[in-house]
């Protein structure tokens, strides 16, 4: 491989002007979402395992309530944070989200799977390096967990308002941007207009891949159609197993082809 290319790859842009005031077309992905319930609740049904659901940077937990409903509705048991707004803090925040999940995880004798959005799901990533016993999977939306983490345009108020420096060469930063001892998925659009969208690339494996959803906003994300259908599916594989995201369901349109984590093109 080229030496330049990490380097190359470490000096991403923000995303544009124009996608970052594009992302008013949120509500239209919320109420598509509210149009096509009928359809959506045809995803394969949970288990009723457990379902921690992380909201993103300045995003409390009614941003989270839509999928927490909507997978309630599937048969899964969701919590919700109950730490009010998230205002950041990756480290600040470490202790009281590992009491979290070792509650939900003592209550209820079963592995839990945490969805995260954006920020939401670099702390995901975080508990699954520290409690993997505990963590049945992993599902990020739009979280800038690997590359050039910076490449946000939420990076200067995040480090203002949680006190703590996004440094790319952090230990804690690389660590979470490896591989996760448990199945992660990461779901994400190249039309996030908060977000550069290689950020969200994971590494694919037996247990990981990532699902890139056309044309979704970064806010609308998380109530997205294809994007809900995509956190339904997965979160209903077995314990202990992980098969490929299947995109020729009725969302197909949506989905993008898989892509090469270390390049951002197609396979």
């Amino acid at each position: 491989m080229d030496q330049s290319e990490p380097a190359a790859r470490r000096r991403l842009r923000p995303p544009s002007l124009f996608l970052m005031l594009a992302e008013v077309r949120s509500l239209f992905e919320f109420n598509t979402s509210l149009l096509l319930s009928p359809l959506l609740m045809r995803a394969p049904k949970g288990d009723g395992h457990p379902v921690l659901a992380l909201p993103g940077f300045l995003a409390s937990d009614l941003s989270m309530a839509p999928m927490r409903r909507y997978l309630k509705q599937l048969g899964y048991d969701t919590y919700a944070w109950k730490m009010g707004r998230n205002l950041g803090g990756i480290a600040s925040r470490r202790n009281a989200l590992k009491s979290l999940l070792t509650e939900i995880h003592g209550n209820t004798g079963r592995k839990v799977s945490i969805v995260g959005w954006s920020l939401g799901g670099v702390y995901a990533r975080d508990l699954a390096l520290q409690l993997p016993d505990m963590i049945r999977s992993v599902i990020t939306l739009g979280s800038p967990f690997a590359n050039d983490v910076r490449a946000t345009n939420a990076t200067r108020l995040y480090e203002a308002l949680s006190g703590e420096t996004v440094e790319h060469n952090s230990e804690l930063t690389k660590a979470i941007a490896g591989d996760l001892p448990v199945p992660a998925t990461s779901i994400y659009s190249r039309t996030d207009g908060i977000v550069n969208w290689r950020t969200s690339l994971l590494r694919p494996s037996d247990t990981a891949e990532n699902i890139e959803v056309h044309l979704a906003s970064h806010i609308g994300l998380g109530v997205n159609a294809a994007a809900l259908w995509a956190v339904a599916d997965r979160l209903a594989q077995a314990e202990g197993e992980f098969h490929p995201f299947d995109r020729s369901g009725p969302f197909a349109i949506a989905y993008g082809s898989p892509v090469n984590a270390q390049s951002g093109s197609v396979s």
